[in-house]
């Protein structure tokens, strides 16, 4: 996550994603007290009906403002107890989240109290201990250099060629067969095709696209490549280093028309933890406070 501008923000107010602390959690209510962090955003920005130019803007590091924030008022809503910080890839509420409500002057109290935690945690770290974290927080709580803000960032740097080139070998990893770059201009944003083997008697073929984007995929482009799809494949995938608006991810699931499957940078660096794609994996440990609770009584 990257950091967040405080130029805008009042110290009455507090930071900016301080505002979607309460919208998390009524997303979460919304869908049945636990979500993917895609649904949470989608139902958050359509609820505030935020507009696709705002979700479209990118920080300095070239990652969505808009994912950044409410990303980071899970991360505050998790150690307030309002989430349950179990499970990265599903956000779910707990037993507090459930029944308690959080506005303004909740979220910022909220705010406040983790983040003298946070600064209070960094005075008492030794040299060796920074040098040790795999991530390091600053005055707002946000990691610097975790391997998955450098992996999208390396995805970013890549060249159109490479990427393509790196899709392929992901589909592939991913059990596809079959899959062809083949990245020609004027082909309607194709850029390549595979086949998925569901069963000996059962096959699909597939079309993908890729997008190295900063910002987020509007609707345009997935009708776009829906159209350039026709007649030529049974399903289609957009993969992109950014995000989707929430228009694009109900456009892409639209009734009457084949479905698009969307992959956005957060599910793509999920995907390469999980076949330990381009990544070393290491094990380490965060100390649950919460835990010792009822030991400090």
């Amino acid at each position: 996550m990257a950091k967040q501008s405080s130029s805008s923000n009042s110290p009455s107010q507090g930071p900016r994603f301080v505002r979607y602390f309460g919208p998390v959690l009524e997303a979460l209510r919304a869908l049945g007290g636990s979500g993917s962090p895609d649904e949470v955003r989608a139902q958050v920005a359509s609820t505030l009906a935020i507009p696709d130019q705002e979700q479209n803007e990118a920080l300095s590091s070239g990652a969505s403002r808009f994912d950044n924030q409410v990303a980071w008022a899970r991360f505050y809503l998790t150690r307030g107890g309002y989430l349950d910080a179990s499970r990265r890839g599903v956000w779910t509420l707990t037993d507090k989240g459930q029944t308690e409500s959080l506005a303004h002057d909740a979220a910022l109290r909220l705010f406040k109290k983790t983040h003298k935690a946070f600064q209070s945690q960094r005075r008492d770290r030794t040299p060796a201990d920074e040098e040790n974290a795999l991530a390091v927080v600053d005055e707002v709580g946000v990691e610097l250099g975790s391997h998955r803000e450098v992996l999208i960032a390396t995805l970013r740097a890549l060249q159109p060629a490479g990427f393509e080139r790196l899709c392929q070998r992901l589909l592939r990893e991913s059990g596809f067969q079959q899959v062809t770059v083949t990245g020609r201009s004027g082909d309607g944003g194709i850029d390549g095709n595979g086949v998925v083997e569901v069963n000996p008697f059962v096959s699909f073929r597939v079309l993908f696209q890729c997008k190295r984007y900063a910002g987020s995929v509007v609707p345009s482009e997935v009708r776009d490549f829906r159209g350039a799809m026709a007649g030529r494949a049974d399903k289609g995938i957009v993969i992109t280093t950014g995000s989707f608006t929430a228009v694009a991810r109900e456009e892409a699931i639209r009734d009457g028309v084949p479905p698009i499957e969307l992959v956005d940078g957060e599910k793509l660096v999920t995907m390469f933890e999980t076949l330990e794609l381009g990544l070393t994996p290491r094990k380490a440990y965060d100390v649950d406070d919460r835990f010792f609770d009822d030991f400090r009584r």
